[in-house]
């Protein structure tokens, strides 16, 4: 029984250390390896049984079994015949490249670079996890031109090398200038490389070396976005967008291209003026916006098309700051003084004339230092010898436009209009400008004088006048009184006349209306006669003839009141006699009409013995108007009443 227990455990043993140990057991006895999912196993052959043991000279990755570093690498997966003895095994992480990297490759292996190359060319490699391809089909030992863009790899470390390295970022509104470390020497005469078609932004390497690409500076840029660039063939800098605001353009001055046509003519022989993509200067300018145009290659002056204003005056300059270094112009007189004049010249660039400016002068401050600083400051100068201080002054508006007219056809010439020329303060020496501020001072005191003289005149003449005027309004007074008294004497005339005429019109009416009432009734009467009797007839006669008499009787009672009036107003007349006849009639339609006879003003005598004679005169004159105006009226009244 004790036998069969230890008969049966021995087995059991066995059994549990092979379970234990059964890596190690398949490893050494069946050469077993496991690469894990997310490994690569790295092999060394420690030597070789049967056939060639020695790598090539100058070879350390053996292709074809050799002893050494072995380019196969083991992908996940079960191995066998990988003896421990004769393999050695390393498992590697793959490599895995992370989003916004790229991953730059260095071969340990492989040919030597071709002389003058400093980048083993792209050969077929599977994105370099096939190193026996890559050996086998011609890769170049070094730095390789192809990378490998994010993503996770199976690559082989013992003959690759892998630096991460950021992608290239160029942000808005800038521009990639690029600079090729490979490629082909530039022409002789130019200083960057031609645009080269088809490498995707200088992403593809190789398409650009074998296109002929040139090493260095490149004409081409690249714009806002995100790039795989080998840093190790691209230098890459930076710079902004060359931008032409409102009211300019740009001139383009080109580094490179073809030697064009020169298309400014033959009196123009100040530089060419070529077409675009030629060397030289463009012949068409680039309005507003904003351009990638490489700085290295080509440059480009802004000329301002809106009118330009230049000062010549201390510590005022415009925002464009072309006239920054331009001053107040000092001149000297005929005479001899010497003064500052403050001048504001305005000028115009048209478009099409901006690059024939550009072409002569090379940028807009030549223009202002070589040819405006100059021309006026001469043309001020000469202009303040022909004439002494004070006639300069005089004639301030006659020279500004001798000078506009004059520096208008100077800039003629140098394709440029003269808008308007301004004078400004004009600063004569201070002595001379005391010496006419003194006689300044003098001559309005001499206006003051005679001012103050003519009005003292004038207040003699005004107290003459007044005491003349006061004496005048006695006068006035007087012959008010005299108008009153005729316009009440008037009024009772009137008044008399209106009632006279009042009276006989009640007659002439009251006559009228029973002379219709009496026809009327004769009417009646003889209607009615047609249809009663003769009786009544007659008696209708009777009452017509009796209506007849009693108007007759009536007609002639207002007659006999009219003429009794009438033999009244005679009578008394003749017995008081017509003046004071009149006075009475006029007192007593004043006391009827309640007419007042004090005027506002009285004329009367006073105490003055001066006054009195002319008041008591004036009084008298007033009276017998009055009476003769009575006597008039009432004689008017009789006649009409006659």
């Amino acid at each position: 029984m004790e036998l069969g227990f230890h008969g049966w455990m021995i087995p059991a043993v066995i059994a549990l250390l092979c379970v234990i140990f059964y890596k190690f057991i398949l490893r050494i006895f069946f050469g077993l390896i496991i690469v894990p999912q997310d490994k690569i196993g790295l092999v060394t052959k420690k030597f070789v049984l049967v056939g060639k043991q020695e790598l090539p000279e100058g070879r350390i990755i053996a292709t074809n079994g050799e002893a050494g570093f072995q380019a196969q690498t083991l992908a996940p997966g079960v191995y066998f015949a990988k003896w421990i003895w004769q393999y050695s095994i390393d498992f590697q992480p793959f490599i895995v490249i992370p989003t916004g990297k790229i991953g730059l490759l260095l071969a340990k292996d492989g040919m030597e670079l071709e002389t003058g190359r400093i980048l083993g060319r792209k050969v077929d490699c599977d994105s370099f996890q096939d190193a026996e391809a890559f050996l086998k089909n011609g890769g170049r030992k070094g730095r390789q031109t192809a990378i490998i863009a994010p993503g996770s790899y199976r690559i082989n470390t013992l003959l690759f090398e892998i630096e991460l390295t950021d992608m290239t970022q160029i942000p808005d509104n800038a521009v990639g200038i690029i600079t090729t470390m490979e490629g082909s020497p530039l022409e002789e005469g130019q200083i960057a490389g031609k645009i080269i078609q088809n490498h995707n932004k200088f992403q593809d390497v190789d398409t650009f070396l074998n296109s002929g690409g040139y090493k260095g500076l490149q004409e081409q840029v690249i714009l806002a976005g995100s790039y795989f660039l080998n840093p190790w063939f691209t230098k890459v800098e930076m710079v902004k967008m060359t931008e032409i605001p409102i009211g300019h353009v740009g001139v383009i001055i080109s580094y490179v291209g073809e030697d064009g046509k020169d298309l400014s003519g033959v009196d123009f022989k100040h530089g060419n003026i070529v077409e675009k993509s030629h060397k030289g200067v463009w012949a068409e300018p680039i309005g507003p916006g904003k351009y990638p145009i490489n700085p290295y290659i080509m440059k480009v002056e802004l000329v301002p098309t809106t009118n330009l204003v230049l000062n010549w005056a201390y510590e005022r300059s415009e925002s464009h700051q072309l006239d920054k270094n331009l001053s107040t112009i000092t001149v000297r007189s005929k005479d001899g003084f010497p003064f500052n004049l403050d001048v504001s010249q305005i000028i115009h660039i048209p478009t099409y004339e901006a690059p024939k400016v550009i072409a002569r002068f090379g940028n807009m401050i030549n223009l202002v230092s070589q040819v405006l600083e100059p021309t006026i400051g001469n043309y001020f100068r000469n202009s303040a010898q022909d004439s002494d201080v004070i006639a300069f002054l005089g004639t301030r508006k006659e020279r500004q436009q001798s000078a506009k007219d004059h520096i208008s056809s100077v800039l003629e010439q140098y394709n440029v209009n003269a808008v308007d020329t301004l004078i400004g303060a004009i600063v004569p020496p201070e002595s001379l400008m005391k010496t006419l501020t003194d006689r300044k001072l003098a001559e309005e005191q001499k206006i003051t004088y005679e001012t103050e003289m003519l009005a003292q005149e004038t207040r003699q003449a005004l107290e003459k006048e007044t005491a003349v005027a006061d004496m005048q309004k006695e006068i006035v007074k007087a012959d008010q009184g005299v108008w009153i008294a005729e316009r009440i004497a008037d009024a009772s005339v009137k008044k008399a006349t209106g009632d006279a005429n009042s009276v006989r019109l009640q007659a002439n009416a009251e006559g009228d209306r029973l002379k219709l009432l009496a026809t009327g009734e004769a009417e009646k009467t003889r209607l009615l006669a047609k249809a009663e009797s003769e009786k009544i007839e007659l008696l209708a006669k009777a009452n017509a003839e009796q209506i007849s008499l009693t108007g007759n009787a009536e007609a002639e009672k207002i007659l006999a009141i009219g003429k009794s009036n009438a033999e009244s107003y005679k009578l008394s007349v003749e017995a008081m006699g017509g003046s004071n006849f009149t006075q009475l009639k006029i007192m007593e339609n004043i006391a009827s009409q309640n007419v007042r006879i004090m005027p506002e003003v009285l004329i009367g005598g006073g105490g003055d013995s001066a006054n009195g004679g002319i008041s008591g005169l004036l009084g008298l004159q007033l009276l017998e108007q009055i009476q003769k105006k009575s006597v008039e009226t009432v004689s008017v009244a009789d006649e009409k009443n006659e």
